[in-house]
Parts: structure tokens; sequence; C-alpha cells
């Protein structure tokens, strides 16, 4: 458990310190993802994206435990 926080918070700070190339990957604006527009309501749910994420994490997590 230990080492998986210590990859954590490396990849967070990483991710912060990366912040402005990562701003300029298109993820959560992948095809797929769901953005309605009217009149004073804007909805945006990146379903696509949470699923690319969930598998990315999940095959790190399972590369980890080898």
């Amino acid at each position: 458990m230990t080492r998986l926080l210590i990859i954590v918070g490396v990849l967070c700070i990483l991710a912060g310190l990366g912040w402005t190339w990562l701003a300029r990957i298109p993820f959560g604006r992948l095809p797929g993802d769901i953005h309605i527009v009217r009149d004073g309501f804007n909805f945006y749910f990146p379903i696509v994206t949470c699923i690319v994420i969930s598998v990315v994490v999940s095959a790190l997590l399972w590369f980890l435990r080898r």
C-alpha cells in the first residue's frame, strides 16, 4: 500500500509540474464524450475519457501487482 501511495504522489507531482504540456492533450474532449449546450444550461459528461482512464489505471495496477 505504501508503494502505491508513493507512486500516486509522484504521479501527482509530475502532473502538476507538466500541467502546461498536459493541457494540450485532448483528454476530456474525446469522441463519444457527451456535451449538451442549451439556453442557460451546459452539461458535459466525459464518458469515453472516464473509460480510457479506467482501462489505463486498471492495466497499471495489474502490472504493478505482478
